[in-house]
């Protein structure tokens, strides 16, 4: 076979450019370009893909300027032992909560004592340690004290730098939160007071917890429960208003 060609195409002489032009083949004036390559100017080419201002794939903020970060907030979560700290740290935190939790064993018995309704078998032997981010301008970090007494040196060292302090009580334990109590008012720290009702109730009444306490009414003292996220974000938010009041009465002082 000497050549193959379409039944749409004319006959055109073979070998040579001619033989391909555009003349023999669809019957137009020849082109006054290069036989070979493109005749005309190739189309230009699109702009490369560049990300948003914001370099994170985000909508960049009004004016072009970056946003600023959220401000750093440290919020303690205190009180005594088995009250419910790290469970409270663990049940509002975004990230996978850091604890420093250690099995019991029988050295710790008359020194380690969760209480008869209490199925804890671990203790925290330093801190927990979590955060939430409320909004695009405030993000809390929370650090979980330890709760016993032989721990008791790191409470300074975790209350430098705080804004304010949950302290978790167990209505059925109240001496277990005197130390914690009596810490923050020494301190000088606003803080809150959280009856944790394990199991849905409580044992006493917010204003008998009140009175036991001695605590005054210029302390916000709430119910909540330490398993649940949202009633953990109402204590907290609590927290933040009473440390909001205190730096407003400050900065007019």
């Amino acid at each position: 076979m000497d050549s193959v060609r379409s039944p749409e195409w004319p006959v055109a002489p073979l070998g040579g450019p001619a033989g391909n032009s555009a003349t023999a083949r669809y019957g137009m004036p020849p082109a006054t370009g290069p036989l070979l390559g493109r005749a005309g100017q190739p189309a230009a080419a699109p702009p490369p893909y560049r990300p948003p201002a914001g370099g994170d794939g985000t909508t960049p903020p009004p004016g072009g300027r970056r946003a600023a970060p959220p401000v750093p907030v440290k919020i303690l979560v205190a009180g005594g032992f088995g009250v419910g700290k790290t469970t409270t740290v663990g049940a509002i935190s975004e990230i996978a909560p850091l604890t420093t939790e250690a099995e019991m064993t029988t050295a710790g018995i008359g020194v380690d004592d969760p209480g008869t309704r209490s199925t804890k078998t671990t203790t925290t032997v330093a801190m927990d340690f979590g955060c939430v981010t409320i909004d695009r301008s405030l993000k809390l970090y929370l650090f979980g004290t330890p709760g016993q007494t032989r721990f008791g040196f790191m409470w300074d060292d975790l209350a430098r730098g705080a804004l304010g302090a949950l302290v978790v009580v167990d209505s059925a334990r109240l001496d277990d939160c005197f130390p914690a109590v009596d810490f923050f008012e020494q301190a000088g720290l606003p803080f809150v007071v959280g009856v944790n009702a394990f199991d849905g109730r409580l044992a006493l009444q917010l204003d008998e917890i009140r009175w036991a306490l001695a605590i005054g009414e210029h302390v916000p003292l709430v119910q909540f429960d330490a398993r649940d996220r949202l009633s953990v974000r109402d204590a907290l938010l609590v927290v933040l208003d009473r440390a909001l009041d205190r730096a407003t009465r400050d900065r007019r002082a």
